[in-house]
């Protein structure tokens, strides 16, 4: 598993680790690895994999960062650096 320094300066949240008790949880930022559809396979810092859902954020491509909650991408913020 690679890992994505660039995402720490998102939060140290991972997919695995940080999760939503009620709410209580910010959202995971996440580099787009691959899109299909209204889904992506997305990376967080660790790079540890999951499959994200990506309905409020249908303009993302490979390479950018998204914030996830509960495996939902909630927003857009910005690209990776390679």
């Amino acid at each position: 598993m690679a890992s994505r320094p660039e995402l720490a300066r998102y939060g140290l949240c991972t997919l695995d680790l940080d999760g939503c008790v009620t709410c209580g949880d910010v959202a995971v930022p996440v580099v787009v690895v691959e899109v299909d559809g209204l889904e992506a396979v997305c990376e967080d810092r660790l790079g540890q994999q999951a499959r994200i859902a990506i309905d409020l954020t249908p303009e993302a491509v490979p390479g950018d960062v998204l914030l996830v909650h509960l495996g939902v991408a909630i927003a857009r913020v910005g690209r990776a650096t390679p």
